[in-house]
């Protein structure tokens, strides 16, 4: 039986693992499934809707915290003298997160989304750990902060893997802090309970889907840590800070004997079901075992620059043909296309070379959508294929730097080049949610956010 095609494109070209589709047409069917794809005309098409643009998978923003983003620019200014960094920085992180009520969350998290599609992302992994109510007691339904980030993705139209984090320690050796308690499960089995509630919420939902993990080593015991995985579910991905700050492997060694991601190798069979965030301070040995175990580092450069965390060891990662994707964390900045640049510019100013692979743009853009799937849990073989969701960022063909590149030069010339103004738009199902730059649901975002704002500031 053949599904009916309810909507055809044709683009100027379209991007696949294996290079451009030049030019391309692609037919959907009612739910947004692929049913045709090819650089032919379809025969049988009444009308195609002709874009001079090229089409590119959709970002997949592989680690997000949502309410962060109600902070975004407002912790950079720095006292003279003062000695601000990760560490204070997270103080006023958690001065934020007890402003936060479900429904300020709900819309905070709606206006982030809504961005994140007008940049070019599809798909988010928000890593969840703002779990309790303001006096940090579970709320009635355990996975109510969860439920609020699943409405705010249906309400701007993004697709989002919910990963809910055990987060149960102030530190290596420490009791968690009075700030801390909102994200407070103090056992496995507490976690395992908000696990249960929280997929029980993503499987009501087309556009949801689940992951889990723990905040980190230095906020969950070692042996918790191993039954988190051991115990949990064995399909979906596993999500996790590592190895983000020289303190915290100075505090790892101290208390576990090890190095962060030394310590992960050791103790858990790291595989490409593992998304470990930042991974910025590694030796030689963590980055060859890492890259070989195949777990991926989730690389947020936006917020490691700005947080001062340091510079990944990309160069030497992909030389043992490491997985990466990319994430935008504390949201100080949601362009994909930026975050690709500085991933190979920070290499650029360690090893004063040009050519940190052989073709930064095709590497770049390979690595961070295959693995931002696996992050995601989403089965892949190729970027678009018949019968999965046509998600896509769309480049106007008449942007000038665009416009002169010819066909071997094209996604050069789109990733070290582009920014968000030459975005046409972005599709979710075969269908427009973000055209002209503009939200299909920008008015009634905006102004629950506004909302949202004027709360937090009374707070």
């Amino acid at each position: 039986m053949t599904t009916e095609i309810k909507k055809y494109y044709r683009f100027d070209g379209l991007l696949q693992q294996q290079g451009w589709l030049c030019p391309a047409y692609v037919g959907v069917d009612a739910t947004g499934k692929v049913q045709y794809l090819s650089d032919k005309a379809p025969q049988q098409a009444v009308g195609v809707e002709a874009l001079h643009g090229y089409a590119l998978p959709g970002f997949q923003n592989a680690h997000s915290h949502a309410f962060q983003y109600a902070m975004a620019g407002m912790a950079e200014k720095h006292a003279p003298g003062s000695n601000d960094d990760f560490w204070s920085w997270r103080e006023a992180m958690y001065l934020c997160a007890l402003t936060m009520s479900p429904d300020t969350v709900e819309a905070v998290a709606t206006m982030l989304y809504a961005e994140m599609l007008r940049k070019g992302y599809t798909h988010v992994a928000e890593f969840h750990y703002l779990h309790h109510d303001i006096n940090g007691k579970p709320y009635a339904n355990l996975a109510e902060m969860g439920e609020r980030l699943v409405a705010a993705a249906k309400t701007a139209g993004i697709k989002i893997t919910l990963v809910p984090v055990f987060y149960q320690k102030g530190g290596f050796d420490q009791e968690p802090q009075p700030r801390q308690r909102r994200f407070i499960s103090h056992t496995a089995d507490e976690y395992f309970k908000l696990l249960d509630d929280t997929a029980t919420v993503v499987a009501a939902h087309d556009h949801a889907w689940l992951g889990f993990g723990v905040h980190s080593l230095r906020a969950v015991t070692a042996a918790d840590v191993c039954r988190t995985f051991e115990q949990g579910p064995r399909d979906i991905p596993f999500h996790l800070h590592a190895a983000e700050q020289r303190r915290e492997v100075i505090d790892c060694i101290a208390s576990l004997n090890l190095r962060p991601v030394e310590w992960l190798l050791n103790n858990l069979p790291l595989n490409e079901r593992f998304h470990i965030v930042h991974c910025t301070h590694l030796n030689d040995d963590e980055v060859k075992r890492l890259a070989q175990s195949g777990a991926n580092a989730v690389l947020c450069p936006g917020t490691e620059g700005n947080l001062g965390d340091g510079i990944f060891r990309l160069t030497d990662f992909a030389r043992q043909y490491g997985h990466w994707s990319i994430g935008t964390d504390s949201h100080i900045s949601l362009n994909p296309l930026e975050d690709l640049r500085w991933l190979d510019y920070a290499q650029r100013f360690t090893t004063h070379k040009r050519n940190t692979f052989d073709d930064g743009a095709t590497v770049l853009l390979n690595k961070t959508i295959c693995s931002g799937h696996k992050a995601m849990g989403l089965k892949r073989t190729n970027f678009f294929e018949v019968g999965h969701a046509f998600d896509a960022v769309v480049y106007n063909a008449h942007e000038p730097l665009l416009l002169q590149a010819k066909k071997e030069h094209l996604l050069q010339a789109i990733v070290y080049t582009a920014d968000t103004s030459a975005v046409m738009g972005t599709m979710i199902d075969g269908a427009w949610v973000v055209q002209n730059h503009r939200h299909m649901r920008s008015e009634q975002i905006s102004i629950a956010f506004a909302r949202a704002v004027q709360t937090l500031a009374k707070n």
